[in-house]
């Protein structure tokens, strides 16, 4: 069982590695379109790619914060994801560990953009009627999947509690 989870634990590091480096390749190319003027490009009716800076944090918001932000939010992050390794080193479950190093990996993406730029970049940029939802990019979908994940598996892989007492079953006893 040991060395089951110690693959698992590797595995979810390796995807955490591999998500940095997708996630990173790919905001290079957004870049490099964008300063080839390819940038915006229509997909479908309903989705395009783009390039925006997001100074802030989810969807946007906090963006007209201090020039100290950037900062703020690499410590903030930092420390978020260094919970999450020692969270995933302490797991016990091979759902909790995969998604953890899918939120590790999204989270490390967007930390080295906040360090490299000053903000994260966003590039995928859904919208309907108008209506555009915030862009976001590879490490935030892997974010997310990783803690829609969490969710689920808190859910549906509940361990019983070892201090809980077991309920005590009938026995047909005959004292002697």
């Amino acid at each position: 069982m040991q060395r089951s989870m110690t693959f698992t634990r590797f595995l979810s590091l390796l995807i955490a590695s591999e998500i940095i480096l997708l996630d990173q390749w790919s905001k290079n190319y957004i870049l490099q379109l964008h300063d080839n003027a390819l940038l915006p490009v229509e997909i479908t009716s309903f989705f395009n790619i783009v390039l925006t800076w997001n100074r802030g944090v989810s969807f946007g918001m906090l963006q007209s914060m201090q020039e100290w932000m950037p900062l703020a939010l690499i410590g903030a992050t930092s420390c978020i994801s260094l919970f999450m390794f020692v969270w995933l080193l302490r797991a016990t479950e091979r759902c909790t560990i995969l998604a953890l190093g899918c939120v590790i990996g999204g989270a490390i993406g967007n930390i080295m953009d906040r360090a490299v730029h000053g903000a994260v970049v966003d590039f995928l940029d859904f919208h309907i009627a108008g209506r555009h939802w915030p862009a976001f990019n590879l490490a935030d979908s892997t974010i997310f999947v990783g803690v829609v994940i969490l969710i689920i598996g808190s859910i549906v892989c509940q361990r019983p509690d070892p201090q809980k007492p077991k309920p005590v079953e009938n026995q047909d006893h005959v004292p002697t």
